[in-house]
């Protein structure tokens, strides 16, 4: 069965009412909640925010997290790099900035020292692709960070909310074997994206997945109350022979401790993916 992580900051109570954002004073304690839990690993969180306190920017801190990681058996695989949701990337007018971009390939070193696999670069919300100049620039931050990226031997995951086809054609002109995709399926959901088409489309770039549940048009909602076809999610995942994390992003809770909502929801994913496997073989056509 697939590993099953959770983004970081959800094994503790949120942060000034934020839904996610890095736990400056608490991020140490996560590792035993996530064992808890019963969770394979946590993705990292990099945002603007507590930069300063994060762990990825010093040596000490990076030994820090790796020994923690051993002690508990709680992996650090991933990083998901919010920083860029208020950083650009790609200005308004599609230039890329030269200054977030630095900060970038930096990030992607840190990660690379860390030994983590991937990096899930967002492009959604505020950090959106919304027009042909700012999908070029797209293309040349890409381009730019291919070097680094093997240098390090740490994947590019993007996250964005372009439409299926014109992320696979962004993925095809880069046609990096570093440069993948990672599906949300929450958000794809509240797009009102088709999964069966979305994941047939990005098949041969699938590498990373977060699992939440979202109403068409709106926010985040517990898993399996909102318009996610998340059955179909997991029959596609299984045809499409997706071996990698599943990280955990759903929505929060109050009725029950943030450890035992975790719990429950790495439960919901085991069984979804047991009902998966057991309909569908990999690369079986409907």
């Amino acid at each position: 069965m697939n590993p099953i992580g959770i983004m970081q900051g959800r094994l503790l109570p949120p942060i000034n009412g934020r839904i996610q954002s890095f736990p400056a004073q608490a991020w140490r304690d996560e590792f035993a909640l996530a064992r808890q839990a019963g969770l394979n690993c946590i993705e990292w969180i990099y945002e603007k925010e507590n930069e300063d306190l994060n762990p990825l920017g010093s040596n000490a801190g990076l030994a820090e997290m790796r020994k923690l990681s051993v002690a508990s058996g709680v992996l650090i695989r991933s990083i998901c790099a919010d920083y860029f949701m208020t950083e650009l990337l790609v200005t308004q007018s599609g230039d890329p900035d030269a200054k977030n971009l630095q900060q970038l390939k930096w990030l992607i070193g840190r990660g690379g020292a860390l030994g983590i696999r991937y990096i899930v670069l967002p492009f959604v919300d505020s950090s959106s692709i919304k027009t042909p100049p700012q999908l070029e620039g797209l293309l040349a931050v890409l381009k730019e960070i291919c070097p680094v990226v093997e240098q390090e031997k740490v994947e590019i995951h993007l996250e964005t909310d372009l439409q299926p086809a014109e992320l696979a054609a962004v993925l095809q002109k880069i046609n990096h074997p570093l440069i993948r995709a990672n599906y949300d399926s929450g958000n794809s959901a509240s797009l009102g994206y088709d999964p069966e088409e979305e994941l047939t489309l990005l098949t041969p770039w699938l590498a990373s997945v977060h699992i939440k549940d979202r109403l068409r048009g709106g926010g985040t909602v517990p898993l399996g109350t909102g318009d996610t076809k998340l059955d179909l999610c997991f029959q596609m995942f299984q045809k499409a022979n997706y071996q990698g994390f599943f990280v955990l992003q759903a929505a929060r809770s109050s009725a029950m401790s943030e450890v035992d909502w975790a719990i429950a929801n790495r439960k919901f994913v085991e069984k979804h993916l047991s009902s998966a496997s057991n309909q569908v073989r990999p690369n079986q056509s409907s």
